[in-house]
């Protein structure tokens, strides 16, 4: 596995999300040992980015990758998220000095960890200045509990100012072949600033992997049943974007999720996606994405496919995103 930077930090180009290991998706069918047979099969085919968070559960999540990577706490960069799960008892969410304070030593103790190498503040608080967060994030770095800090969803002038105050890692937002809102302002920023980009849902939620073209066989709790993209006759709209994915895998002898995969690796350095899974199978299957050159005509055939049809979130998630 090829590795990229995230700021000062190395990472493989395809990390792992274990966020579906224990909400959103699992519905009924969660099962932690495969979820940690799948993260242990991900290290030792190179994969050096595990991605969490406290909300994933809430809580259980962290516990789950903590126990995947026993003994193996050196070979990973764990990354994980505060922010939404206030320690504090702070009605809503909590990115407040003291909120990021006990959240950290949560994380850590969940984690069966001394340190988290990549902390992101997993949504923008307004009502907590950025620049006090981060001066707490910096904090905790120069105690050790933190390697390197990060943002998630925040917007070019957040992204700056948080920069202005301690260096900025990566910032981790969603993007992928049908969701390319970024491009105009965030990336440009973060290439300006040294800054990594950690695409989540680079396979759209499961869309481009070509497993979903119906809602058919969906868990009833799946978040997806309610995801504008998927509802409201879009997942039919939608499928024209997909279409052309597999006409290119087909081209390149590759699976539709390869070709997603690719195509965000081909962005440039810097830029390192970390598709979810609970499968070992999907595992090695997305790895493969890192061995994969697209050619110039590819590209640009992916990069005109057409813009999604409905929001990504609903319109109260989407409240909280570009702050």
């Amino acid at each position: 596995m090829q590795v990229t930077s995230l700021g000062t930090l190395q990472v493989s180009r395809i990390g792992l999300g274990a966020m579906g290991m224990s909400a959103f998706y699992t519905g009924a069918g969660r099962d932690d040992a495969e979820s940690i047979r799948t993260v242990r099969r991900a290290l030792d085919l190179g994969v050096t980015h595990l991605d969490t968070a406290e909300v994933y559960g809430p809580h259980v999540n962290e516990e789950l990758v903590g126990r995947a990577v026993k003994g193996r706490r050196d070979e990973v960069v764990i990354a994980t998220k505060f922010g939404l799960v206030s320690p504090t008892g702070r009605p809503g969410p909590d990115s407040t000095p003291a909120g990021v304070r006990a959240a950290i030593e949560g994380s850590l103790r969940r984690l069966g960890t001394d340190r988290v190498d990549l902390y992101y503040q997993h949504r923008i608080d307004p009502d907590v200045p950025i620049e006090e967060t981060v001066g707490a994030l910096s904090e905790l770095v120069t105690a050790g509990k933190v390697r390197h800090i990060g943002l998630s969803e925040a917007a070019a002038r957040t992204i700056r100012r948080a920069h202005a105050v301690h260096p900025v890692a990566a910032v981790q937002s969603e993007y992928s072949l049908w969701t390319r809102d970024l491009e105009a302002e965030v990336l440009p920023t973060l290439r300006a600033l040294g800054i990594g980009l950690v695409p989540y849902a680079p396979l759209g939620h499961g869309f481009l992997t070509g497993g979903v073209r119906t809602l058919d066989g969906l868990d009833g709790t799946d978040w997806r049943r309610t995801n504008p993209r998927f509802t409201g006759g879009n997942l039919a709209r939608n499928l024209r974007i997909l279409d052309e994915v597999c006409n290119v895998a087909d081209e390149a002898g590759a699976t539709p999720a390869q070709i997603a995969l690719a195509w965000l690796l081909a962005q440039g350095e810097g830029i390192a996606p970390i598709p979810g899974t609970t499968r070992v199978d999907r595992v090695e299957e997305n790895c493969v994405a890192d061995g994969i050159r697209l050619n110039t005509n590819q590209i640009t055939r992916l990069n005109n496919v057409p813009p999604a049809s409905g929001e990504r979130h609903a319109e109260s998630d989407m409240e909280s995103i570009d702050r």
